[in-house]
Parts: C-alpha cells; structure tokens; sequence
C-alpha cells in the first residue's frame, strides 16, 4: 500500500513537470507575488523533481542602488543552511578514520573548559552540548552581533570563557552556532585545513558546485551576489543589512538556488556514502532515550504528511531555506535578500501546493486570529536566558522580523 503510495505520487510529480511550461513557473510566480517588485529586494527559488531541476527562477532586485535584478544564478548567503555542510565535513573526517563523534571535544579543543561530563562531537552536531550561544554572550558583553567585526577567536573567546553549561551534555536540546565555531575549528585542526579549504576541495569542486563559496572574507568582492536588506525604520524604503564577520561554519555560506538543488540530489542519491548521507540524516536522542527533530546539520519532520528534511537560514537580511522530501522525490531551495522574507513559509507554501496535487495530507488546522493576538510579546528562554519577540501581522503570528510560525 505504501509503496503504492508513493509510486503515485511520484508519477504525478513528473508528470507535473512535463506539464506545459508555465504551470509550475505560474505557480512560484504567484507564491512569490510580494517578492517581484524590481524596486525591493526578493528572491530566487530552485525546485528539482525525481533528481532533476524543473524550475529556477528570481524575483525583485539584486542590487538597489545599481537596479541589477536578481537572478536564479544570483548569489546569496545561506545562514544556518551553510550547517548542514559543516557536518558533512566532520561526517567525511569521521568516515576517513581520523576522528569519531564520540570523541571528547576536548581532545581536538583542550582550550575548552573541563564541564565535569564529556562533550562529544556528535553533541556539537545536533545541539544537545549545552554550550551557551556566543552571540548571546557577545551580546551580553555589550557588543550585539552586527555592531563591530566579530571574527571565530572572537567567538571562541567568548566561549572558553564560560565555566558551566545551560544543560548537561546530550540532556536537552538547546540550538547554539557555539557547537558549529568549535566544528569549524576541529575540521581546520584534524585535516590541517581551514574549513573553506577543505569543502572547496572534498564537496564543491568534485560535486560540481562551482557557485559555492564560504564568506571567510566579508571585505572580498563577490561577483553575482545580491545585497542584502531590511526595512528602514520607520517603514520607508530600505537599507542594507549586511554581515560584516569574519567568521564561519555556523553560517556563511555563499550559494545559489541550483547549487543548493545539486547539493540535495548529493545527498538523496547517497553520493557521499551511508556514513555521510544517512548519519546527516539520523536524529539525535537525548540521555533519556528521546528522539529529537535534529539531526546532523539538519531537522528531520514531517510535513502534509511526508517526511521532510530541512533547514532554514538566517544572517543580516538574507533569509534562507532548503528542504527535501525524499519519498516524493521533491527539492526546493529558496534564497532571499530581505531580512522581513519569510524564506520558510514561502517554500512550505510552493510545497504544499505541489505536495497536494501528488499526495494530499491533512489540512493544516484553522486558528481563530483572535486566539493569536494574545500570543504577541516577549518571551524568555528560562534556561538560557534569549529574549524571543512575537508578533501578529497579517493574522499570523511571527518571530519580530523572522519566520512565521507552524504548527
């Protein structure tokens, strides 16, 4: 019956794809509506079915300042897409024998204060390490990210200087870019190359992703890439909102929506081989044997009834989001360069709506407005501390300039 199921749905995927040339690329246009403005900033969204890509296309603009408009092959920068490529750097080390996830983070770190209770590699990989996040400490210190250049000893400092944790090690789940700075360090010290290097060499180049590049240099000239912006204050036009950083691993990742696809298509096809593919793959379990959505660099849900594997993105005023749905065969990639781009809930968007013509799943579940208006305002993580401002707009409630929220 299953495999009935998905046999359909497969079939009707491509027969969607070789359908008359505008229904798919009608329907991202309309998905993509808000976006299309050549006088703002947009988009640019790729989908591949059955292995092969069957739309990129851009909206609004690239370049305000020089009316360049975004194109499908316009660079963008990932945000925590860029983890998923991390790990598989660590996943490539560990396959080659020259370390383990297991392993002590102090053996690779021993900058890293002792805790008390191991910290392995693999706790770094899915966020159950219970390091504190170092923006958050940044921050704390007075120097909030995007207001001075912040470099990975920066980030480190910060992080060697903490002498507890926000949880014991494999105990909870607490997302941090600490785990991913510490990952990015123990790659450049276990291959004795820096982590630009080493994918350059063992993923971008051999796979054929000649667009894909890490932003270990914000100063560098990156031709093809679109500026990144936000909303002036106020509500009138726009400014730039770029990341001047000179660190990555966490994020960084300068891409394309068909370099993404290709990635994707690395991944379902087991390119890489099972110990990288299927332990990316694998969700995590806490010390007390509960499962986690989160993986190795990416989550792993369910969504209209399929499974899903995905990540969204996020640094300055680029928004990103890529997703795969492996039973049917479906990837989509979306890039954006403005920070108010809800990049995940227009990929959900464009999904569902291709999920539904192959294999519908249930409807998502109808919620008063009035229910919401008393879910805005600030929230705070009890155990770490982060503030998380909510607000309602447009009858959904969202995270204050992020994605919206789903249930």
């Amino acid at each position: 019956m299953t495999g009935s199921r998905i046999t359909a749905a497969a079939a009707a995927m491509l027969l969607a794809a070789e359908a008359p040339a505008q229904t798919l690329p009608a329907t991202a246009d309309q998905v993509f509506s808000r976006w299309s403005s050549p006088g703002g900033p947009g988009c640019a969204v790729g989908v591949a079915q059955e292995g092969r890509p069957v739309l990129t296309r851009a909206y609004g603009s690239a370049d305000l300042e020089h009316r360049a408009p975004n194109r499908p092959d316009t660079v963008f920068e990932a945000g925590s897409v860029s983890k998923q490529f991390t790990a598989a750097a660590v996943l490539l080390l560990a396959q080659e024998g020259r370390l383990s996830l297991g392993d002590d983070v102090r053996r690779h770190v021993p900058e890293l204060p002792d805790y008390g209770r191991t910290i392995t590699i693999d706790h770094l990989l899915s966020h159950t390490s219970g390091l504190r996040e170092w923006s958050a400490l940044v921050a704390a210190a007075g120097w909030p990210r995007m207001t001075r250049v912040h470099d990975d000893e920066d980030a480190l400092d910060a992080i060697f200087r903490q002498r507890a944790l926000n949880h014991g090690p494999g105990d909870e789940y607490s997302y941090t870019n600490s785990g991913y700075v510490l990952l990015a360090l123990i790659v450049r010290r276990v291959s004795g190359m820096s982590l630009a290097d080493y994918t350059g060499m063992r993923l971008f180049i051999p796979l054929g992703m000649t667009a894909t590049r890490w932003r270990d240099d914000f100063r560098r000239i990156e031709p093809g890439r679109a500026i990144a912006y936000q909303r002036a204050e106020g509500g009138g036009g726009w400014e730039q909102a770029m990341p001047f950083e000179e660190l990555y691993g966490p994020g960084g990742l300068l891409t394309t929506v068909g370099d993404l696809l290709i990635w994707n298509e690395v991944l379902a096809s087991g390119r890489l081989g099972a110990a990288v593919g299927e332990r990316m793959e694998e969700q995590a379990r806490l010390t007390d044997g509960r499962a986690i959505a989160y993986a190795r660099g990416v989550s792993v849900g369910s969504f209209r009834g399929t499974r899903e594997v995905s990540h969204s993105g996020s640094t300055a005023g680029y928004r990103a989001w890529l997703g795969r749905f492996p039973a049917e065969r479906l990837s989509i990639a979306v890039l954006c360069n403005a920070a108010q781009a809800d990049a995940s809930g227009l990929a959900y968007t464009l999904a569902g709506r291709l999920l539904d013509d192959a294999a519908p799943g249930p409807a998502a579940a109808a919620v008063d407005a009035g229910d919401l208006s008393g879910r805005a305002g600030l929230y705070v993580n009890q155990r770490t501390g982060r503030p998380l401002r909510l607000e309602l707009r447009e009858g959904r409630l969202r995270v204050a300039d992020g994605p919206e929220l789903r249930a």
